[in-house]
């Protein structure tokens, strides 16, 4: 049977019974745990100290109001550096890869500091659509512009890391496949190959840091203006 590049990227079934539930729940089975001790280990106060620091940084230039919203981003960061650090295993999937479940992620976000800046300040948050001086036949125009590029926000959120994650799988698979084939033939290219896919390995280690920030950056930007 012949294998396409992208069969990677299909939802994993066992039986045909999807899998893709363990997928999702998987990184909250490694993430360390509270306990009732007053010293946690050192993992635990890494990752109290990384959210700390993320948080404080992300929610500086944010009204206190929409500091309510400070647990949420932080397990989304969490949850998808988690899921995009797995995926780079050899033999897992990697869910953000599906449009589907990052759709899933950002309409809803995006949908929330809508309506929050709707309910709370409903003359600036329509006054986003229409720039202050606009010249009048340009009013129509602009109005339809800005909706458009309202309504986009949440694709271009769930598209960017969509693309991103699965270019860089495709690209180490790619590699991969050249070193596995070189070998026999040429060694010594072969060799400078996995060479190239170990820093590219790397590189994508932190894409999927940065690509998860970006991701919870923008959304916190989103809520800035709606709060």
């Amino acid at each position: 049977m012949v294998l396409s590049l992208f069969d990677q990227f299909i939802s994993p079934a066992l039986f045909g019974v999807p899998l893709m539930a363990i997928a999702l729940v998987a990184p909250w089975l490694f993430l360390p745990a509270p306990g009732v001790r007053w010293l946690n280990n050192r993992l635990l106060a890494l990752e109290t100290s990384f959210i700390g620091r993320f948080t404080s940084q992300l929610f500086a230039p944010i009204n206190k109001s929409g500091h309510k919203w400070a647990l949420i981003l932080a397990s989304l960061m969490i949850y998808l550096i988690s899921v995009n650090m797995l995926g780079l295993l050899p033999y897992t999937f990697t869910p953000t890869t599906q449009l589907s479940m990052n759709l899933g992620l950002a309409v809803p976000l995006w949908l929330a500091t809508v309506l929050i800046g709707m309910r709370n300040q409903p003359t600036a948050a329509l006054g986003h659509l229409l720039p202050e001086g606009t010249p009048g036949p340009l009013i129509p125009v602009l109005i339809i512009i800005e909706t458009i590029s309202l309504f986009i926000r949440p694709l271009a959120l769930g598209v960017r890391l969509t693309a991103n994650l699965t270019a860089g799988h495709l690209l180490m698979q790619l590699i991969a496949t050249a070193a596995f084939v070189l070998l026999p033939m040429m060694p010594a290219v072969a060799i400078m190959t996995t060479l190239v896919l170990l820093l590219l390995t790397i590189l994508e280690v932190a894409v999927a840091m940065i690509q998860a920030y970006v991701f919870v950056l923008l959304m916190s930007l989103y809520l800035q203006e709606n709060v």
